[in-house]
């Protein structure tokens, strides 16, 4: 059967940068701005997708769309040379998969979140149409979040149906169409929370701390925490990207589409930051709280302006649209390898990955905030935490590392071959690009992953 190709480049770069565009350009790079001293994090964050992010984006690309197969199956074949490539390097498209089990076990969990503030918002039990204080979000947050399993599993339940229904209609007419409605819907909810808060008094303090780098806050740390989000963000080491890939046509530009992806994903995570700093200097509020940022203290910034309710309910459907045109993506890349390796027909391989998730690592981490509170996996961390620790600072940053290694040591020539499709692009940019992921980026991953563990 032939495969699937996206209907045309623009619907491809909207899926890519929906798939990019989740949790981590809108929960996760604002409080590592606020925690890393604004702009010198911004500025580092910038220069690493420029030089790390879009360079190992075309890696993924090139291994996605060379043998147009599943992120197991894509590491293979032979090369052009005639010699088969060993199937132990399909332990690399594995070790994805593992990771974005590990990554969907908590960030549906953070979906239920969201769900759950959007609904206690709209009834009234969550009222900042008021000014509040910092006690009472913490107090909202305990007693929703922390302590009542139940609801979060009803709101993570229906957070994994929504994502059911859309996948059952496949990767064409069911992840291409809703993303073609939720990112513009996306971008007007993101403009709308922008356009008020920086409109606020005293907003002007927001954006200066946000965007004027204090070189004295540049650290090891800030730049293994750029480093970590440049891979969080641009779903990179998931399998994402290979399997996105998979299906685009052989003509497709893949240099071009992986610098829209880039400036897309910084645009989306800048843009998230002019809704947050402006707000919370207005209301006289420190940024550096750490993830409780989005949940604890931003609440608190929006009751302290005229229609916070109803900016605060956009600021968090803007937060679940990007969830989901993340996590149908990463439920995509495991779909796809049990449809096309072990044969599964479609609905049984959707049925598997979401029930499997669900029992194995959604309910354990909704359950670490109730019965399962005082159970820790790894170096003193909960279920939860867990799941985000061994995904993102080894699954991820390994499978990166071994992409990088597969493209410069095995794929070789044949990398050049794939991105320059099939010659028919000339440039040094290719052979550029090849040597600078086969030396320099892996060197760099090994930084990351070793600060990152230890």
């Amino acid at each position: 059967m032939q495969r699937q190709t996206w209907s045309n480049t623009l619907t491809y770069i909207l899926t890519v940068a929906g798939a990019t565009i989740g949790f981590g350009a809108t929960w996760r790079f604002p409080y590592l701005v606020g925690e890393n001293g604004g702009g010198a994090y911004v500025l580092a964050f910038c220069i690493a997708m420029i030089f790390i992010g879009i360079p190992v984006i075309l890696v993924e690309n090139v291994i996605g769309r060379r043998r147009m197969l599943n992120s197991v199956d894509a590491f293979g074949g032979k090369t052009s040379d005639g010699i088969k490539i060993s199937n132990s390097w399909q332990g690399v498209g594995y070790m994805g998969l593992l990771g974005s089990f590990g990554i969907m076990a908590y960030y549906m969990v953070i979906g239920g979140w969201v769900l759950a503030y959007i609904f206690k918002i709209i009834i009234g039990d969550f009222n900042i149409s008021s000014p509040i204080n910092a006690q009472y979000t913490s107090d909202f947050y305990n007693s929703t979040i922390e302590n009542n399993p139940l609801l979060i599993g009803i709101f993570t339940t229906i957070f994994v149906i929504i994502n059911w229904i859309i996948l059952k209609k496949g990767v064409i007419d069911g992840i291409e169409k809703s993303v073609k409605y939720l990112m513009p819907f996306l971008f007007i909810c993101l403009l709308i929370v922008v356009a008020r808060n920086l409109t606020l008094e005293g907003a002007s303090e927001g954006v200066k701390f946000y965007l004027t780098p204090d070189l004295s806050k540049i650290t090891p740390k800030l730049f293994i925490d750029v480093l970590g989000q440049v891979f969080f963000a641009l779903s990179l080491g998931f399998g994402v990207m290979i399997t996105l890939s998979s299906h685009l046509k052989k003509n497709e530009n893949l240099i071009k589409t992986s610098v829209y992806t880039g400036i897309l994903n910084t645009l989306i995570a800048v843009l998230a930051g002019f809704m947050i700093f402006p707000a919370l200097f207005s209301a006289g509020l420190t940024p550096d709280s750490g993830p409780s940022l989005v949940f604890k203290t931003l609440p608190v910034a929006f009751s302290h302006i005229p229609f916070g309710s109803v900016i605060c309910v956009f600021f968090f459907l803007l937060l679940i649209i990007a969830a989901l045109t993340t996590s149908l993506p990463i439920y995509q890349v495991i779909i796809s390898v049990l449809e096309e390796k072990f044969k599964l027909a479609k609905n049984t391989a959707i049925n598997l990955t979401l029930g499997s998730i669900f029992l194995l690592g959604n309910l354990p981490c909704i359950l670490t905030y109730g019965p399962l509170k005082d159970i820790t996996i790894i170096k003193g961390k909960n279920i939860f935490d867990s799941f985000d620790f061994i995904s993102g600072n080894i699954f991820f940053v390994l499978t990166a590392f071994f992409c990088c290694i597969y493209v410069g040591w095995i794929l070789k020539k044949d990398s050049i071959y794939e991105l320059s499709n099939q010659n028919a692009l000339k440039g040094s940019i290719f052979k550029l690009w090849y040597y600078y992921v086969k030396f320099i980026i892996p060197l760099i991953i090994l930084v990351i992953f070793y600060f990152g563990i230890f």
